[in-house]
């Protein structure tokens, strides 16, 4: 069997920075253990698959290890091949997901992805989390992730995690998060119990962190970058129960695989 792949930088306007996500259009689903096969070969932290609906498309994300039930960069990704390599013409695509009905519309040179909104809810500190960063936070939040917050941007970018400990947590992931020097506010994300020890740039994450800092800043509008050693820049606007996501992405590489 032979299937067309490509490979996107998301949240990036040229190679080599954002996040990769390896993007399968599909005229049919393979078998899952297929699927989680492609994942696991690709290594990166997402690979995502479509096929067409009646509304659009259906589309799942699997890590190297496991299908997740959200993901914003291979969401992203996908749209952008949709739109520049599969010659998609409607100005909006919907994806049929675990997540709900997600929505990307082309502005410009921007995507905007149109999530359903997670805000966070304080929570007590895990101990595991403070041994797991080296340092405890100002303060922690929960909700698909816990959300550490610290009072500067050279106090996310020295972060050196345990990822043996951060994997022993309870829920998806770990982002720390503190206001930045030229954006509202930075963050990095580890999730090594889904094969991600550190993801460069993580839609799913600001689905939480842009209510967060909405509600903290009093803006509906936010700046935010994710500070991993490739980064990447978002665009966030939070609606009461939704949030845009913008970004651009960037075409890699075109392949087919076979198996």
């Amino acid at each position: 069997m032979k299937i067309k792949q490509y490979q996107v930088d998301a949240f990036a306007t040229r190679a080599f920075e954002g996040n990769p996500a390896a993007v399968c259009p599909l005229d049919s689903w393979l078998d899952d253990i297929q699927l989680q096969a492609i994942a696991e070969e690709n290594n990166l932290s997402e690979t995502a698959f479509f096929v067409p609906s009646e509304k659009g498309f259906h589309l799942r994300w699997f890590t190297p290890v496991k299908e997740i039930d959200l993901c914003g960069h291979a969401t992203l990704a996908a749209a952008h091949i949709l739109f520049d390599s599969l010659g998609y013409a409607k100005p909006a695509i919907t994806f049929e997901t675990r997540s709900g009905d997600l929505f990307v519309t082309r502005k410009g040179q921007l995507l905007e992805m149109d999530f359903p909104a997670c805000p966070p809810t304080p929570c007590l500190l895990p101990e595991l989390l403070a041994e797991g960063l080296g340092q405890r936070p100002l303060a922690v939040l929960a909700a698909d992730d816990y959300i550490a917050v610290f009072d500067n941007e050279a106090t996310i970018r020295a972060i050196t995690p345990n990822q043996v400990l951060l994997g022993q947590l309870d829920l998806r992931g770990v982002a720390v998060t503190a206001p930045g020097v030229e954006v509202d506010f930075v963050s990095r994300f580890f999730a090594p119990k889904y094969g991600i020890a550190e993801d460069p740039v993580t839609g799913s994450a600001h689905c939480e962190l842009a209510p967060y800092w909405a509600n903290k800043l009093g803006k509906r509008i936010l700046s935010a970058k994710q500070v991993s050693r490739r980064g990447g820049n978002i665009v966030c606007e939070v609606n009461v129960d939704r949030v845009r996501l913008s970004g651009q992405a960037v075409t890699f590489m075109e392949a087919e695989i076979s198996f």
